[in-house]
């Protein structure tokens, strides 16, 4: 079901609603993981229950080199009246930037990039050498983990735990197809509370399974334990660490044909601040960050502003919607912990108007580029993959008007 073909002419909308800026901005998300990569969330629907109770009407599915959510998500949306923005994201490699040492968007790893396509065609629409592609590294990411699951248990084994860890099983029910460290850092974290009884009993265990090492084991705190596990067991060092293969990495020209093929628009994710204020040092100087982009064509930064202090995200977006960027936000949700849809920074509760504006009218465009995308029409970007600047606002106009004909919310 093309549930953009279906809505009414550019004409009629635009006419109906109005002029967007003239209106309160509507909640939008436009960056969330979903089950078919990894989640705090149990289910898409649950989703759509939270985003109702929130008052979320702009909802953007965004998993790791998978849209196999699309088609549920698509239906949801329709049946809950949320506006849906068809995304997903790659991990890649930076060759250069790796053997200067510089970090992009990945504090941890020099070279190593998270990118995003964001309003990608719905249907999906991938070339054959695309699909190739990304099943290639969905390949390469579960023979990874595949291998974690192996030596964890072979771990397990050694110290006689009760149990072991089923890696088709994982695969099947908890992970939609793609495994990763998450996932069995839960299914982990799952097999200990059911074959222990009592904190003291899971704790005497946590600290054999850790190779001594004292537990911060709250059962009230299910995430932190699995945050606990996948530090100490499957990250570098750990027990169970599997070096990825550079097969599972894409290079940052690749993943932007990739997302062009798909009829999407190439975004980079911004990390900005850490706790402590400090930038990696491709996102150091604004200046420089802004020509990088757009040597390489792209013309659209997201923001994810609960890892971020307020100050820095006035800066970054002052800075880039001065430049005609599309800027979109969201909040990721690919870790256990369950935070609320609703986008706000690491210091308030909940963004500024300003801010709240400035994140809707993104995600006004990339609605409107969905929408003229399904019609046949170019969007937002030429044949060149150049953005079409001198119609940002109508693209805002169109956008906000489509959201709010499909959400029944009015101005």
């Amino acid at each position: 079901m093309n549930i953009f073909q279906d809505l009414p002419s550019e004409h009629w909308l635009v006419n109906t609603f109005g002029n967007p800026f003239l209106s309160a901005p509507l909640e939008a998300n436009s960056h969330f993981h979903t089950p078919y990569s990894f989640s705090a969330f149990e289910s898409i629907h649950e989703i759509f229950l939270r985003a109702n109770q929130e008052n979320v009407d702009v909802l953007g599915i965004n998993d790791f080199i998978t849209t196999f959510g699309y088609v549920e998500f698509n239906d949801l949306a329709v049946r809950y009246n949320k506006f849906p923005l068809f995304n997903i994201e790659f991990m890649g490699l930076m060759n250069d930037e790796q053997e200067k040492g510089i970090r992009i968007n990945d504090p941890n790893n020099p070279g190593r990039i998270y990118f995003c396509g964001k309003g990608l065609a719905f249907p999906e629409q991938f070339s054959e050498n695309s699909r190739l592609l990304l099943q290639r590294v969905f390949d390469q990411s579960n023979l990874q983990t595949r291998a974690m699951t192996e030596k964890l248990n072979a771990h397990l084994l050694k110290i006689h735990a009760p149990f072991q860890l089923n890696f088709e099983q994982i695969k099947e029910k908890d992970s939609k197809g793609m495994v990763r460290e998450r996932h069995l850092a839960r299914a982990l974290r799952k097999e200990i509370e059911k074959n222990f009884d009592g904190e003291k009993d899971i704790r005497d265990f946590l600290e054999i399974l850790c190779n001594g090492r004292q537990s911060e084991y709250n059962k009230e705190n299910p995430a932190g334990l699995e945050n606990e596990l996948r530090s100490i067991l499957l990250k570098k060092g750990g027990i169970a660490f599997v070096e990825e293969d550079e097969n599972a990495f894409l290079s940052l020209d690749q993943i932007i044909k990739i997302i062009l093929d798909a009829r999407g628009i190439p975004c980079y994710p911004v990390l900005l601040d850490d706790p402590d204020g400090n930038y990696t040092e491709f996102e150091s100087d604004l200046e420089r960050l802004f020509i990088e982009l757009a040597k390489r064509k792209i013309y659209a930064v997201e923001l994810i502003p609960g890892r971020n202090h307020t100050q820095h995200i006035m800066k970054f977006v002052q800075f880039f919607n001065e430049k005609s960027f599309i800027i979109t936000m969201g909040t990721e949700h690919n870790t256990p912990e369950m935070i609320p849809m609703r986008l706000r920074s690491r210091d308030h509760d909940v963004l500024d108007k300003s801010l709240k504006a400035i994140a809707y009218y993104g995600a006004c465009i990339v609605a409107a580029h969905q929408y003229q995308v399904a019609k046949g029409q170019l969007g937002y970007l030429t044949k060149e993959g150049f953005p079409r600047l001198e119609k940002q606002d109508d693209f805002v106009t169109l956008g906000n008007a489509i959201i709010r004909y499909f959400t029944k919310t009015k101005g």
